[in-house]
């Protein structure tokens, strides 16, 4: 065989072997995401918390661009040459995936056809059915930090164009309620586009945050935060987190009103009247409530549940140290929790989840529970659910018999509900979301 033919012969070789190997490699991908899909529905994990993506798969192109941007990995994959969620319990909401997608074949939705969440009916201009009164960050359906802050200055920005010229001098601008990512972000965009704002939060600067346990990491992406520039910090301790948010409001010389909770908003002809707890009451032209959900944290629903030896937050695990304790839930909070109580040696700690297992939580945390199981400082009693809470004694469901526990301490993780008493008063519509834009 002459040199001339070999040569001809290997490039052949070589141009044929390399679609082969790439077709072979993005096979074994699909089986393998396919799989991982069928795991997950098995477990019981084929439905998303909250905001998810839905892919139009007549558009997709199987680019596997919105897999590269999720930054929670192993969320979405490809199969069959089209994007699919393969691990939906994961999914919370990041919504970069649309964004990366190169013809818009992602839609971000609220909700299941299964499982529905009620959410505040809002315009283009996160404004409510009140006329006048939008909505920034949680309470809205944007739970995480980078689209709360994302949000807060989206609507300050809206807000702002939607004020009349004429308006009074007399008033704020815009009442700011909580200061969460979005009100902080939503403060400092107010100062830069030079309105007059107010700022109040029932607890203090950080909102929701004030509630999460101590050293907690907090995971965050690249954001552009008013009166500061980009932040790229992705990980940092809440208290770290906190501190950097007080630096700008020293920075900003900005303030939050604190320990100021709101009963009503009442319209009135130069705006709205807010009405404080403490009988007080403020003036504005606009309001943005950028309040969360966890302020009015889900009950059990059970006797006894409004006992002193039940609470609903986890700010110092070591109090509990030697105490017998029962966690209730199974999400990411309920599970930091348990471990956190095992960590900071408590007497016992149990954890009960109405399912057969954990599937809320993300991996690292799941990995961590595993761990203190596996070390028997955390019993898991799933499926379970609380039937009955005493003085010193929890009673249990437990696979279908009654099981009754002498417990010191009962900390529930349920999830937080919309505030509805408070938005009806203000006029406020919301609907449930099955699987809606």
């Amino acid at each position: 065989m002459s040199p001339e033919t070999l040569i001809y012969t290997a490039a052949i070789s070589v141009a044929v072997l390399i679609p082969v190997v790439y077709i072979w490699r993005e096979l074994r991908k699909s089986r393998y995401n396919q799989h991982k899909l069928e795991q997950a529905i098995a477990r019981g994990q084929d439905e998303p918390p909250t905001l998810h993506p839905v892919i139009d798969l007549n558009r997709c192109i199987g680019s596997a661009s919105c897999v590269k941007a999720c930054p929670e990995h192993g969320v979405l994959g490809l199969v069959n040459g089209k994007a699919v969620l393969i691990n939906p319990s994961r999914c919370i909401g990041h919504g970069v995936c649309r964004d990366a997608c190169p013809v818009g074949a992602i839609t971000l939705v609220f909700g299941t056809a299964t499982r529905g969440i009620e959410i505040p009916d809002l315009s283009a201009d996160f404004e409510t059915t009140q006329p006048g009164i939008h909505i920034a960050g949680e309470l809205g359906g944007m739970g995480l930090i980078k689209n709360a802050v994302i949000q807060g200055q989206e609507a300050m920005d809206r807000i702002a164009a939607l004020l009349q010229p004429e308006r009074s001098r007399n008033i704020d601008d815009v009442l700011i309620v909580g200061s969460g990512p979005a009100g902080i972000a939503a403060t400092l965009r107010g100062k830069e586009l030079g309105l007059r704002t107010t700022t109040l939060d029932q607890q203090d600067l950080g909102g929701t945050i004030l509630n999460y346990p101590r050293r907690k990491l907090v995971l965050t992406q690249p954001v552009h935060m008013p009166g500061h520039g980009m932040m790229k910090i992705r990980s940092l301790f809440k208290e770290e987190l906190l501190e950097i948010y007080r630096e700008l409001f020293r920075k900003n010389e900005m303030t939050v009103h604190a320990g100021l909770r709101v009963e009503d908003i009442k319209r009135r002809e130069e705006g709205f009247e807010i009405v404080l707890a403490n009988g007080d009451s403020l003036f504005a032209h606009r309001v943005l409530l950028a309040i969360g959900r966890g302020g009015t944290p889900q009950k059990l629903g059970v006797p006894g549940e409004d006992s002193a030896m039940v609470s609903y937050s986890l700010l110092e695990p070591e109090q509990f140290k030697g105490c017998r304790v029962l966690v209730v839930g199974g999400g990411d909070s309920a599970v930091e929790a348990a471990v956190a109580l095992a960590e900071e040696k408590a007497a016992e700690v149990w954890l009960s989840y109405r399912r057969e297992r954990i599937f809320r939580a993300k991996e690292d945390n799941e990995q961590r529970l595993e761990k203190v199981i596996r070390a028997g400082l955390v019993k898991p009693l799933m499926p379970s659910e609380v039937k009955r809470i005493e003085a010193g004694r929890v009673t249990l469901e437990h696979q279908g018999q009654e099981l009754q526990l002498d417990i010191d301490q009962v900390l529930v993780f349920a999830g937080g509900q919309m505030p509805a008493d408070f938005l009806n008063r203000a006029g406020i519509s919301y609907s449930m979301k099955h699987g809606e834009p």
